[in-house]
């Protein structure tokens, strides 16, 4: 009995140590143990008529904001600036929809990595970490063994091989020693990859580190096709895959316990038209119990309290009134809130303008001192 105790403690000590997890006798799984999270999206296409591959990147990069990755663990980059784009007739917008309804290019997109600097080689040091000492804060993946980390590309590839920037390659064999570098060098936690591309499914076949999840948008020998086309602009605004991914995540929410098996069955091939495919013979745990928000979220500090909590009281909300002086209570119930979703989505509230005090005199004051200028004191004595 003590032998097996023993046995229990140093599996749990290797586990959360080296960011395994180890299955128990009973078949139940340990949960991810990840403390952070990170994501490195990548568009690696150009030219207006790629369009969709850029509004791909951004719908990705959005979904992974609203479910709480910050702009400082987030890497992006995008080959082409299509919101700049002269052909562009809605400059500083990009949509993933034909409603256009929703800009995704939005007001606070960082990117990081723009235009010619998202080439092979800054992609692969981004991962591995061999970055010049130079390089800011904001173009590292400054992760660690406790880090979750979403790697998703999108662009035109083949069997084997990803294309940047229309001139060189990013190949299967050259990922999978990246992401082993990584292991290695303690980088990551568990690592979830998308990529959506032609015969995107040959490029996760030379992967052989531990804790790796794998999806692809087509099999060997498959197109991954576009979706959406705007006859306005004459170009796709999405590519199928992730047009159904993003449909997926909009249902998604910080505490949701949707996992990864649901996350199989987003683009059936009646949808995708093409033949999706995943990989999970490398991850050490049930797909089934890792949760989407271990990738697409992230860790939340929660303050533990010992207060009994009354969540159908009212809440007291006080409001400034800058005119009167006076602060405003209104009483609201927990249940009259809006849904989380609805928050995000809602517009702000606009208020009332009206002109600061002394607007009105400096007008006048303005308007006299012109005619003055102009006229003079003797137009002003014919006048009256």
């Amino acid at each position: 009995m003590m032998k097996i105790l023993t046995l229990a403690l140093l599996l749990s000590t290797f586990s959360s140590t080296n960011g395994i997890n180890v299955a128990e006798s009973a078949g139940q799984f340990f949960s991810s143990g990840h403390t952070n999270n990170w994501a490195v999206l990548a568009c690696t296409s150009r030219f207006w008529f790629n369009y969709r591959h850029v509004a791909n990147t951004l719908s990705v990069y959005r979904s992974v904001k609203r479910l709480g990755i910050p702009d400082s663990h987030i890497v992006l980059m995008l080959a082409d600036d299509m919101a700049c784009n002269h052909r562009n007739p809605k400059p500083a917008t990009v949509f993933s929809h034909k409603s256009l309804e929703l800009n995704v290019y939005g007001d606070d997109v960082e990117v990081d990595y723009r235009g010619y600097e998202v080439t092979v080689e800054n992609f692969l040091r981004v991962l591995t970490g061999r970055l010049p000492p130079s390089t800011p804060r904001s173009k590292r993946l400054l992760s660690d063994d406790r880090s979750n980390i979403l790697i998703y590309l999108t662009g035109h590839g083949g069997n084997g091989f990803l294309k940047f920037q229309d001139f060189e390659e990013i190949t299967n064999v050259d990922l999978g020693d990246a992401f082993e570098q990584m292991w290695q060098k303690r980088r990551y936690n568990e690592l979830l990859f998308i990529i959506d591309t032609c015969q995107g499914a040959s490029m996760y076949e030379k992967f052989y580190s531990p804790n790796i999840i794998a999806l692809a948008s087509s099999q060997v020998g498959e197109d991954s096709l576009s979706h959406q086309p705007d006859l306005s602009i004459g170009v796709h605004l999405a590519d199928r895959y992730t047009f159904y991914l993003l449909e997926f995540l909009e249902d998604i929410h910080p505490t949701s316990k949707a996992n990864m098996n649901d996350l199989f069955k987003i683009c059936p091939k009646s949808q995708c038209v093409s033949t999706t495919g995943y990989r999970t013979d490398l991850f050490l745990r049930d797909p089934g119990s890792a949760l989407i928000t271990d990738f697409f979220g992230n860790v939340r500090k929660v303050e533990l309290s010992r207060e009994t909590i009354n969540l159908t009281e009212p809440i007291i909300l006080v409001e400034d009134n800058s005119e009167s002086g006076e602060l405003q209570k209104e009483l609201q119930s927990y249940v009259d809130q809006l849904p989380v979703s609805e928050i995000i989505h809602q517009k702000p509230k606009q208020k009332d303008w009206h002109p600061p005090d002394g607007f009105i005199l400096g007008l006048w004051t303005l308007i006299l001192l012109v005619f003055f200028k102009t006229y003079g004191m003797k137009h002003l004595k014919h006048i009256f």
